[in-house]
């Protein structure tokens, strides 16, 4: 468009308006050409013109206007005083015997400067924009359940009677209220972020203009706001709701319809943990489960009693069972690939009675890891060697497991044999806990609810054999022979799972076994009295079960594609039965 400059316009000199520019007054920040240099010297005598070269413009510094002598530049800096001085300033009885050093070793800041916006752009931001995306993330959590109990509450509302309906109603509008309530502390938080990313931006922005301006009075007023950033925000911690439907009866319908409450949700999202979910949250599945599951293939393994199992690689799965010897087994090939013999003997206190490494795990680089509950340590093998050994002293390993963060969850007792004989020790029940390893050192124990009572009872109907895994959501499930107990990050119950009615066809106690957790954050668990393996969600909702001819089944794996691997006990010959339940 006419009247508009172009970026291969001449940009032309300042004074005459028509000669290309060639020089620049770095005092005036105005460009020159050769001939009204003189011009522009005389126009402002007052000034002491810096005129360069075009192409070194800005390499001169320019020094703030002393405040006493109007006609002079500030140059030196009186540290006595914390002020720029002009050189009158410095010999004038005002300043005698003070620290006076030059201006320009403010310019030692811009090295600061740029050392903060490299901070802000590689740490700090990206730390706030993850907890924002944790927001966001709670935010969808608490619009997913509030939609499942909605339309819990509304398919159960028609089929009563027209009598209840102010009932359905009543607790519709507490639903909502709970919902618009706990997004409104989510949205305020979120806006609360948008406004401090804001004020970063802002911050970053006038730091890089202080970079390429040649200002030093910006210099000096420079102060560093790094510290108040690195604060990181906090993320609102929000309670979900939850909905207890109960049996319908006529004279009761307010009590026995069901009533709202709250669950807790509060994970714990560190600020690498945030930054992490920033930057791989991955996209939505588009899974979904099968009508049916299908068998795609077997594979008998050779032990009398297959215990456990853990996927290596799509094709490949290491083994145990009643045997010293951990054996990795190939899908496409009839013998297995390797063994992995241990050190695992018998239990002295019971003899006769062997118990092998029942409870094993294939760690994030590949490496196999087995838990020895008679010598008390959990083991770390890489190429057949030994790379790293925990020992627990006086608690026996039950099971392990490692997480998405690199690290082992290993749930253990106290207990002084291998096999369940009795809930004591010492005269008093003994005690189970989940204790997680961060480099083989240990970071956290979860053994309590928020009442100081035991998170993992011990019962004299729970199993002595429990397995656990981490969620997607890192929830931490655990099997204990009766339930499956699932706690969150930190620690804290969620929900227990104790089967579901009505129950399989085998109509049997609710038998959980092996336990693991798929790309959806289904949680699967093998009952081993009702021959099937139960799928419920990440809130503990039943979804199906998986009943394909298993006779015993026990450990459970899945590989990268989602194919349920099941330990089974068939006619005391152990094999995998290889799954698929997500189409």
């Amino acid at each position: 468009m006419e009247g508009q400059p172009r970026a291969q316009d001449v940009m032309c000199c300042a004074v005459c308006n028509t000669a290309a520019v060639q020089m620049h007054c770095d005092t005036c920040l105005v460009n020159l050409c050769t001939t009204c240099v003189g011009k522009h010297m005389i126009s402002d005598e007052s000034n002491l013109h810096q005129v360069v070269k075009f192409q070194s413009r800005k390499s001169v510094p320019l020094y703030p206007k002393c405040t006493i002598h109007t006609k002079e530049r500030c140059e030196m800096y009186c540290k006595h005083c914390d002020l720029p001085i002009c050189s009158a300033c410095v010999v004038s009885e005002k300043h005698t015997s003070h620290k006076i050093s030059q201006l320009r070793e403010l310019y030692s800041k811009r090295k600061e400067i740029q050392q903060d916006v490299g901070k802000i752009k590689a740490d700090i931001l990206p730390t706030y924009n993850g907890i924002m995306a944790v927001i966001h993330m709670k935010m969808d959590r608490l619009e997913l359940k509030c939609k499942e109990i909605s339309e819990s509450i509304a398919k159960l509302g028609e089929d009563w009677h027209k009598k209840i309906d102010r009932v359905v109603n009543k607790l519709q509008t507490e639903l909502t209220e709970m919902k618009k309530a706990h997004m409104e502390a989510l949205k305020h938080n979120n806006d609360e972020i948008e406004r401090d990313i804001s004020n970063i931006n802002f911050h970053l922005n006038l730091l890089e203009k202080i970079l390429e301006s040649n200002d030093s009075s910006l210099l000096f007023q420079y102060n560093s706001k790094v510290p108040t950033f690195k604060k990181s925000p906090h993320s609102v911690n929000i309670s979900l709701p939850s909905f207890a439907p109960k049996e319908i009866q006529q004279d009761q319908i307010q009590e026995l319809f069901g009533t709202l409450s709250l669950i807790n949700d509060d994970h714990v999202y560190n600020s690498k943990m945030a930054k992490k979910i920033a930057e791989s949250a991955p996209a939505p599945s588009a899974k979904t489960l099968l009508d049916k599951p299908e068998t795609i293939t077997t594979k008998y393994v050779g032990y009398t009693y297959l215990q456990n199992i853990a996927c290596l690689k799509n094709t490949r799965i290491w083994a145990s069972g009643d045997s010293r010897v951990i054996k990795l087994f190939s899908i496409g090939q009839e013998s297995h690939v390797k063994s992995c013999i241990t050190s695992i003997s018998f239990d002295t206190n019971i003899p006769g009675v062997f118990s092998g490494p029942l409870y094993i795990a294939v760690t994030r680089n590949g490496n196999l890891v087995y838990c020895d509950p008679h010598a008390k340590t959990v083991i770390e093998v890489k190429n057949e060697e030994v790379q790293h050994t925990i020992e627990l002293h006086n608690w026996r390993p039950q099971g392990v497991c490692p997480t998405s963060a690199g690290d082992l969850l290993v749930i253990m007792d106290n207990r002084r044999t291998s096999v369940f004989l009795a809930t004591m020790r010492d005269g008093k029940p003994f005690q189970t806990k989940v204790v997680r390893f961060s480099d083989f050192v240990e970071k956290q124990t979860i053994q309590l609810d928020e009442e100081g009572k035991p998170l993992y009872p011990n019962t004299s109907t729970c199993s002595y054999r429990r397995y656990i895994t981490e969620n997607r959501n890192l929830d931490i499930c655990v099997t204990d022979g009766e339930a499956v107990i699932v706690v969150n990050q930190a620690g804290k119950l969620r929900f227990r799972y104790t089967g579901h009615y009505p129950p399989p066809k085998w109509n049997q106690n609710f038998t959980p076994r092996g336990i693991i957790t798929d790309s959806l954050s289904h949680i699967l668990t093998a009952d081993e009295m009702n021959k099937c393996v139960h799928i419920i969600d990440q809130y503990g909702q039943f979804l199906r079960y998986i009943d394909c001819g298993m006779v015993k089944p026990m450990g459970l794996s899945i590989d990268e594609d989602d194919h349920l691997f099941v330990a089974d006990n068939k006619k005391k010959s152990g094999q995998i039965i290889k799954l698929r339940y997500l189409k």
